[in-house]
Parts: structure tokens; C-alpha cells; sequence
């Protein structure tokens, strides 16, 4: 699962690591506490060049009335990607990368505390999570909304969730995005053992509210 992740890098140079034209219009970054509904950094394939656009992280499907008609997809299963009818048309047609900084996950203490902690990849280089995209709505109310593909956690994470995000390096982004023909299905598997590192963060991330670079500092308690 992901339902909180930080994104540091300039937006020009997510443009340049991605080798996409940005949108004129993106969202604010440094953010530190990235929360369902918000706006998020996507790279989309649009004819034939990659695009950094804005969309809001929170799939929304063609036959909800309104944005909040349903459940909240900010996540979807890399397992029933295919099948189910809400990310279906999307993941064959409609696949993206979400960059991130880190991403937050939550252990219980034996009083049931929330402890969050903060993962990156090893060698701190920028995440981009696999994710398919979706356009709601007609005239003023169109949005482009978005959701992050999750696989089952491998052994070093499973201590923190049974769920990650599908983590894509440079090589799979052309398969992913639609560029280098088919089989992107292969790539819905988790990081291998090592390839993330996580440390305790403060519960002032606990809060959808908080924000500033102290939510991902390292405590030790």
C-alpha cells in the first residue's frame, strides 16, 4: 500500500530525469506529506513524447457522478489491474510513473500507537512509482486523477505492510509507458531485498496537516 509519500526533487529536474516536456501548470514541491486528493508529478505518454502534467492522486472512474461518488481509489492492485473495471481500459492504455522522494508506512505498538516510518531506495536516488491515469469529467469539472499500482511486499518489507508501490527503474520506464511494445505486466513485482532502506519518522506525520522536512528526519525511540 501507499497512502503518504514526500517528493523533493525540483519539478525541472524531474522533467530532465524523465526526459519529459513539463506542463506549465505543476504542483508546489518541496512536499513532505504528498496525502490522497492532492495534486501529484505525473509522466504520461501523449502522442509520441513523454509529458510532466499535474493530476490528482485519486483514480476517479467514468461512471462516478461526482469526484467523491465512491471509494477512493489512490491505489490499485497489481494482481486485478486487468480485470477490474475501474483500472482495466487504463492499464492497457493508460499506464504512468509517479515520482516520489520516499513514501511513509505505519507499524502498531502492542497499545496500537501509530509509528510511521520513511522508505527510500538504498542510495537515496528518486523513486517513480508505476500508476495508470484516468480523465474525469466534462467542460470546467475535467480532471486527470491517478493511481499508484501496489504488488505484495518482499521479505525485508513485510515487517512494515503486506502491500508496496510498484518501483520502476530508468529501463522499465519505456515498457511501462507504452513506448517498447508489450509485456509491461512483468513488471508488477516488488524490489528485490536490499534495494530499500527505512528509518522511524515523527508521529507529527500523522497528521495530514503537517508539513516541512523534519516529517522524514530520522528518531530513534
Amino acid at each position: 500500500m501507499c497512502g503518504r509519500f514526500a517528493i523533493t526533487l525540483p519539478s525541472d529536474a524531474m522533467a530532465q530525469l524523465f526526459k519529459a516536456m513539463p506542463s506549465n501548470e505543476l504542483p508546489n514541491v518541496p512536499n513532505y506529506n504528498v496525502c490522497p486528493t492532492n495534486p501529484v508529478h505525473v509522466i504520461h505518454r501523449s502522442d509520441s513524447d513523454r509529458r510532466l502534467v499535474q493530476m490528482r492522486w485519486g483514480f476517479i472512474p467514468k461512471w462516478y457522478k461526482k469526484p467523491g461518488g465512491g471509494i477512493l481509489l489512490i491505489n490499485a492492485r497489481s494482481e486485478t489491474l486487468a480485470q477490474l473495471p475501474a483500472f482495466a481500459e487504463a492499464c492497457r492504455t493508460r499506464r504512468c510513473l509517479i515520482p516520489a522522494t520516499g513514501f511513509f508506512e505505519w507499524t502498531k505498538t502492542q497499545e496500537g500507537q501509530r509509528l510511521p516510518w520513511y522508505i527510500t531506495y538504498s542510495d537515496a536516488a528518486p523513486l517513480a512509482f508505476a500508476g495508470v491515469w484516468q480523465s474525469w469529467g466534462q467542460g470546467e469539472q475535467q480532471q486527470k486523477t491517478c493511481a499508484i499500482v501496489t504488488t505484495k511486499a518482499n521479505a525485508q518489507m513485510q515487517g512494515l505492510h503486506h502491500r508496496v508501490p510498484v518501483i520502476l527503474g530508468p529501463e522499465d520506464w519505456p515498457l511501462w509507458l507504452g513506448e517498447a511494445g508489450k509485456g509491461a505486466a512483468r513488471l508488477m513485482q516488488p524490489l528485490a531485498d536490499g534495494a530499500l532502506c527505512f528509518h522511524r519518522v515523527d508521529t507529527a506525520v500523522n497528521s495530514n496537516r503537517a508539513s516541512g522536512p523534519e516529517l522524514i528526519e530520522t528518531i530513534f525511540a
